[in-house]
Formats: structure tokens, C-alpha cells, sequence
């Protein structure tokens, strides 16, 4: 990882060309740069010393700022980083057009190994959540829980309010939706979609209605705003036709790392009746259900997410600290055995 800047010519053609990305009180930002890949990340530090790391994964057309309301809940227990997809938030697109699953989950892979974060407390929403579970099949060093809000995780009868959002994927079609909603206001856009992601609008407070317009407005100026949703949308698609050992659901079934599964009863893009399947596929898993939640229960309900969430890296902190503590005493047994051998075969 460098922090140097890139060149100039290199850089005037992969940074965003927008406004400045807003960070929330006690959050900071930073540009991380790879062979390839700019990713933005907004972090959140702990607010005590020796906390583990945390990483947060957004979904299709979100950002870092989606974390936001929850890493401060947390901020206690863990040191906070949300990181921007390649091609959202204020990430550059990535050099090769690669928006699958897969290419998102190895640019968070790569994340991780450059800045030494892993393993982590590994977060992930909608798209977020299938690219958590990928890394903690593949990589299970870098991960020490997960926990997956609404994954998107492939389901047999998709919802008829989630077709609207596959169908980008398809060639053409979000060219012309662009075309047809060129009028539209960021405001408008941004209410449409949160009827789409919140479980009830209404209760979307004037301040951050206002955040999440200023957001969009920013993110319309980038040249790869449709790029990256319709390839994102299209590497979601993709990733829920695979079958055998790359499926997503045998990914899940692979994970090791204790889960937290959260489901929202009024999510009309990821059913509620697969918190039943997903409970059965991670195998050391717990589930939160909140009737109420859509798809995003981070940003709708972020106490209950926050105490779920506390819960499960208590538990595996505090397990993880007796088996290091047991591992201590192992050893003095062990080197105080060594030692009498010594003094015994000096008596002989």
C-alpha cells in the first residue's frame, strides 16, 4: 500500500470528478491506492486502546456512508473502517471493468492484506454481503466474525419488487432509463429509492434525506456512475446462475466464522423467508429478525444491529481470550516440566 499520489496524467484519469465526500463527526477518510484499484475508506477509531478491527462492505448503489449511523455504536468495541466498492462512494472505477462478486471480494482481500488489518470483524449489506461471505470462505485468516445484513445470496423465487433493479443488468436498459429520467431530481431519485430500501420511508428523518441528496448529486457527476451500478448489478445475476463449488450458498456453507444473520420482514429486494435457508447454510450461526426493517437495518435500526452485533464479537473475543490464556498456561506447564527435567538429569 502507498500513500504517494499517482502521477498526474494517471491520476486526472482515474480519480472522481465530483464534489468533496462528507464525513460525519469522528469519522476520518483516506485514499488507499493498489496496483490497479483507488479505494476510499472512512474509518471510525475506537475509542479504546487494543480494540479489534472492524470492516464495513456496502451494498449495490450504496457507499461507506451507509455505515454511519452504526460504527459509532460500536466504536467501544471495535476500530471502524467502511471501505467504498471499486466504482462507488468515492472510489475510482477499476482499471480492468471487472464489477463482479468475485472482483469486488478480491479488492477487499487486497484491502485487508496491504493494510495488515486482518483478521477483522468482517460487515457486509445486500451485494456487501455476498462479497463478506466470499472472503470468509476463501480467506478465513482474515475474518473473525461476520455478520450479514440481507445478503444477497441467490434465492429461487425472486421478489417481484427486486425485478426493477435486476433488470439494469440487462444491455441497453440503463442507458435508457437514464435518458427517460434525465429530468428527474436528486431528490426525487434518492426518495424513490429509499421506498425501495427502507422498510417505511416516513420514518427518514429531513437531515438525512438531505445527506443522501447531496450524496446522489455528487455521484451523478462521475463519468462511471451507471457503469458501476450496471456491472454490479450484472456480477450479482451472474454470481446467483453458478452452481457446484462456486455457488454462493456452498461458499456459505464453508464459512467457519461465527455469523450474525439480520433480515428485515419489509425487505422487498432480499426475501425474509431466506433467513431460514441462511441459518441452515452458516454453520455457526444467529439470527435478528426486525419486522419492521427493510433492507438496509443498519441505517433503519442501528441499536438493535449494534447489539446484536456487540453480542457476537463479545462472544468471540472472550473465547478467543480464554483459548489464548489457556494456550499461555500450556506453555509455562511446559517450560516448567522442561525446566525439572533439567534439574533432574543433573541429579543423575
Amino acid at each position: 500500500m502507498s500513500s504517494t499520489e499517482l502521477p498526474e496524467t494517471i491520476a486526472a484519469a482515474v480519480a472522481p470528478k465530483a464534489s468533496p465526500v462528507r464525513a460525519a463527526p469522528g469519522e476520518r477518510l483516506s485514499r488507499v491506492e493498489l496496483a490497479g484499484l483507488t479505494l476510499n475508506v472512512r474509518s471510525r477509531p475506537a475509542t479504546r486502546v487494543g480494540a479489534p478491527p472492524a470492516l464495513y462492505v456496502h451494498g449495490l448503489g450504496g457507499s461507506s456512508r451507509n455505515w454511519s449511523a452504526l460504527m459509532p455504536l460500536l466504536e467501544d468495541v471495535v476500530d471502524g473502517a467502511a471501505v467504498d466498492l471499486p466504482g462507488f462512494g468515492d472510489s475510482a472505477p477499476p482499471c480492468d471493468g471487472n464489477y463482479s462478486v468475485t472482483a469486488h471480494a478480491r479488492a477487499v482481500v487486497r484491502l485487508l492484506d496491504a493494510g495488515g488489518r486482518g483478521p477483522v470483524h468482517l460487515f457486509g449489506n445486500s451485494l456487501g454481503g455476498a462479497v463478506a461471505t466470499q472472503i470468509a470462505a476463501a480467506r478465513p485468516d482474515l475474518v473473525r466474525t461476520l455478520t450479514l445484513i440481507s445478503p444477497a445470496l441467490p434465492e429461487i423465487r425472486v421478489q417481484r419488487t427486486a425485478v426493477p433493479t435486476a433488470l439494469i443488468a440487462v444491455p441497453g436498459l440503463a442507458s435508457l432509463f437514464s435518458r427517460v429520467t434525465r429530468e428527474w431530481t436528486a431528490r426525487r431519485r434518492t426518495l424513490g429509492a429509499m421506498s425501495l430500501t427502507y422498510g417505511d420511508p416516513a420514518n427518514i428523518d429531513e437531515e438525512e434525506l438531505r445527506g443522501a441528496v447531496a450524496e446522489l448529486e455528487r455521484r451523478l457527476q462521475l463519468p462511471h456512475f451507471w457503469q458501476a451500478m450496471t456491472g454490479s448489478t450484472r456480477g450479482i445475476v451472474n454470481a446467483y446462475t453458478l452452481g457446484g463449488q462456486h455457488g454462493l450458498w456452498r461458499r456459505a456453507e464453508r464459512v467457519l466464522a461465527p455469523t450474525l444473520l439480520v433480515y428485515g420482514g419489509r425487505d422487498q429486494l432480499v426475501s425474509y423467508r431466506m433467513a431460514r435457508r441462511a441459518s441452515a447454510a452458516f454453520r455457526d450461526s444467529r439470527l435478528l429478525t426486525l419486522p419492521d426493517a427493510g433492507h438496509v437495518a443498519m441505517m433503519e435500526y442501528p441499536g438493535e444491529v449494534a447489539r446484536a452485533g456487540r453480542d457476537l464479537i463479545g462472544a468471540y473475543e472472550d473465547a478467543r481470550a480464554e483459548d489464548d490464556g489457556r494456550e499461555a498456561n500450556d506453555a509455562r506447564a511446559a517450560e516448567v516440566t522442561r525446566e525439572h527435567d533439567v534439574v533432574e538429569d543433573g541429579r543423575s
